[in-house]
């Protein structure tokens, strides 16, 4: 298989290839590998070597990504055997005994998984530039970031790496970097893909796992395969009402969409992210849909200070309760700040964090009574220079940290706070050739209501003619 040949596909396009026997899966492996080699050279985006061999996976020729190649992100533990280092030259390599729910359906699923992505440290950035890995770069153009925290994926998949990876999503890092480097980026209904055994909720609800790809039915074929509860979950999003893949090409009847391109926090953002927000709430009015300007009420401040309570608990408990505490001066400026500010957290403290997030929740939450879709631009800006976002500056608070991050993407993290379904599409291009994503957030359990609506963008507003400057050729 002709390398450029096989960078032209998406996961079912090489899947369906494969099961018609118009080439095998080692040729594709062959192909993929090459291809990862390739673009990791320009882009950064493997935190080690490729896996050699591939990590087992189901041998049944009818899995439903039976053969397709994979990457993992450097958020684990999610594979067995696989050393996991949270982007930080201070963990040095944690390795699970055993796969976590998600890797071991991802094995069942049949993709053949190649290496582990770049993350910044911790995952708690926007711009996937790190102490242990040095700069991912954008394949749209090398001297921008790609987003964070699932950077490394995004940077591969855009760049023909590989058709589809995982990625998580905390605050935004499934969709910010599909945004920066125009790909399909969804964040699932909390509770609709599992994250155990070792956890009960990640991120006390607020973190998913999904994927990145380059086309809707990837994502939509993805869900299908991996969706539901682990045994023991907490708790579960209501089941699909039938497969996703059917969803797409499904006539979508005319729906209450609201649209905003104003920030809840108030920063500003650019002119042209803002106005291809508005040109597809136009487009969808002109198919008949019922468009207003029409946000839900959110009070940032509540996201704001429920999520800086949160991200030092859920950062600094498994640092200060390891068997060997990390070295400090190993870490970056701001994971420092976060054991600092760990000492004077209390229980309180954090119960007041969750009440913070609850009126958020339930104010969002009432919108989706009145409106079946929101729509949003996913970042406030296009893709930064490096360096734009330090997270080893140490005059960083842990708060102002996250208020730049969020000045950068500001639309994204409360609805890892609220639980709904939200979906960047790759829909407009800037005037300098740069990637804009467009945001599309459905009621709680309705990624069917997604996948309609973006399957008809994908077709009105097709995408797939653009490929980066650096995207693996012949």
């Amino acid at each position: 298989m002709r390398l450029g040949e096989y960078a032209q596909y998406d996961a079912i396009g090489l899947r369906d290839l494969i099961r018609a026997g118009e080439v095998t899966s080692a040729e594709v492996e062959k192909a993929a590998r090459q291809a990862i080699e390739v673009a990791d050279a320009a882009v950064h985006g493997l935190a080690l070597p490729a896996f050699e061999p591939a990590l087992a996976r189901s041998p049944d020729p009818d899995a439903a990504f039976a053969g397709v190649p994979f990457l993992i992100k450097d958020t684990g533990p999610v594979a067995a055997g696989v050393p996991f280092f949270l982007g930080s030259r201070a963990v040095p390599g944690v390795v699970p005994p055993y796969d976590s729910d998600l890797m071991t359906r991802f094995r069942a699923a049949g993709l053949v998984t190649l290496g582990l992505t770049t993350a910044p440290e911790m995952a708690i950035s926007f711009a996937t530039e790190s102490a242990k890995y040095g700069v991912t770069r954008n394949p749209w153009d090398l001297d921008r970031g790609v987003g964070g925290s699932s950077g490394g994926a995004a940077a591969l998949v855009a760049a023909g790496a590989v058709p589809i990876a995982h990625a998580t999503d905390g605050a935004g890092s499934i969709r910010v970097p599909a945004s920066a480097c125009g790909l399909v980026g969804l964040k699932p209904s909390r509770g609709r893909t599992p994250c155990g055994p070792d956890l009960d909720e990640a991120f006390f609800g607020i973190s998913h796992n999904f994927a990145l790809t380059r086309t809707v039915r990837d994502a939509a074929h993805l869900l299908d395969t991996i969706e539901g509860p682990g045994v023991g979950d907490k708790y579960t999003a209501p089941p699909p009402r039938r497969p996703y893949a059917t969803e797409l090409g499904a006539d979508v009847a005319p729906l209450r969409i609201g649209v905003t391109t104003r920030a809840w926090s108030g920063v500003p953002v650019d002119a042209e992210v803002a106005q291809a927000a508005e040109s597809v709430a136009a487009l969808l009015a002109g198919l008949g849909h019922h468009v207003d300007d029409a946000s839900p009420t959110v009070d940032w401040e509540s996201v704001l200070s429920g999520m800086v309570s949160e991200v030092v608990a859920f950062i600094a408990a498994p640092l200060l309760g390891a068997p060997r505490a990390p070295d400090p001066n190993k870490l970056e400026a701001v994971t420092r700040q976060i054991l600092h500010d760990a000492g004077d957290l209390s229980a309180l403290d954090l119960f007041a964090a969750f009440g913070a997030h609850n009126r958020v929740s339930r104010s969002v939450g009432a919108f989706f009574t009145e409106y079946d879709l929101l729509i949003t631009p996913t970042l406030g800006q296009l893709p930064a220079p490096h360096g734009t976002l330090n997270y080893d500056d140490p005059q960083h608070s842990v708060r102002g940290w996250l208020e730049a991050i969020f000045a950068y993407g500001p639309f994204t993290a409360v609805f890892n706070i609220t639980g709904q379904p939200a979906l960047s599409l790759p829909l407009a291009q800037s005037s300098s050739g740069l990637p804009i994503g467009v945001q599309l957030v459905a009621p709680y359990g309705r990624e069917d209501t997604l996948f309609r609506l973006a399957t008809l963008l994908e077709q009105a507003l097709p995408w797939h003619h653009r490929t980066p400057p650096t995207f693996v050729t012949e």
